[in-house]
């Protein structure tokens, strides 16, 4: 316990606190989107990664499902072409998990630090160069306490949820493949995407609404919103005309 708060408690609320410090008229909303950003962007290699294997992974949907119908009776050999797939194209089914590990102590940190409350600042956390100010304003845009529960940020998280997911969830095969029986496996998987594209938002919702401070939801809309934001700009498909030039 004395390793998490020393790796990720201190650091992130020494962050809001000087973040904040820095224009304290625009509240602790600001400073947790600040806060947010320089967390992205230092996930930003294994965020990349984690979008473009999910992106390749719906591209070699087709190639999975054939390879599945061609050596249904062979499961060790299918095993060893489906490796081979994701060798040649590097690509790691299980790349989309590592940025949610990852984020997880970070979104426990700053849900700690907004439960026990910044309205009176603990001295003792703060690094010796961080300014204590007299008391924090927890209200974002006039209007949400980030301290407490906010019913608008947890359902606006939940919607951005719901975008990311649908962005990037894994697609059924396509048309000449989906009767096989190799595309079976794959449109299961895509059936389990489907329902994740409903029940991850859901369980926002809930948490949001029952829970987690504003503060949290603020950090989990702005976190999925740039990720959105970042899969819309690194990873958009190339027209048709751009692909056949390459």
């Amino acid at each position: 316990m004395e390793l998490f708060y020393a790796i990720f408690y201190i650091p992130i609320y020494n962050l809001l606190v000087f973040f904040y410090g820095l224009y304290p008229a625009a509240g602790m909303g600001l400073a947790i989107i600040i806060v947010t950003i320089l967390i992205k962007g230092v996930l930003f290699p294994f965020t990349f990664k984690s979008l473009k294997g999910q992106r390749q992974m719906n591209e070699l949907q087709p190639k999975i499902a054939k390879i599945r119908e061609d050596y249904k009776d062979d499961k060790e050999k299918m095993a060893q072409e489906l490796m081979s797939v994701y060798k040649d194209n590097n690509v790691n089914p299980f790349s989309s998990c590592l940025p949610l590990l990852i984020q997880l102590p970070i979104f426990i940190a700053l849900y700690r630090v907004l439960c026990d409350g910044l309205t009176q600042i603990n001295v003792d956390h703060l690094y010796s160069f961080i300014h204590a100010p007299e008391v924090i304003n927890t209200t974002f845009l006039g209007i949400f306490d980030l301290a407490q529960i906010s019913i608008p940020l947890a359902v606006l998280a939940a919607i951005a949820q719901y975008f990311q997911v649908k962005r990037t969830m894994v697609q059924k095969p396509v048309k000449e493949v989906k009767k096989s029986v190799g595309a079976m496996d794959e449109s299961m998987m895509a059936n389990m995407n489907k329902m994740m594209l409903y029940f991850m938002p859901a369980i926002t919702l809930v948490i949001g609404v029952t829970s987690m401070p504003g503060g949290v939801m603020l950090y989990w809309l702005s976190t999925t919103f740039i990720t959105i934001l970042l899969y819309a700009i690194f990873l958009k498909k190339p027209k048709e005309g751009e692909e056949s030039k390459k």
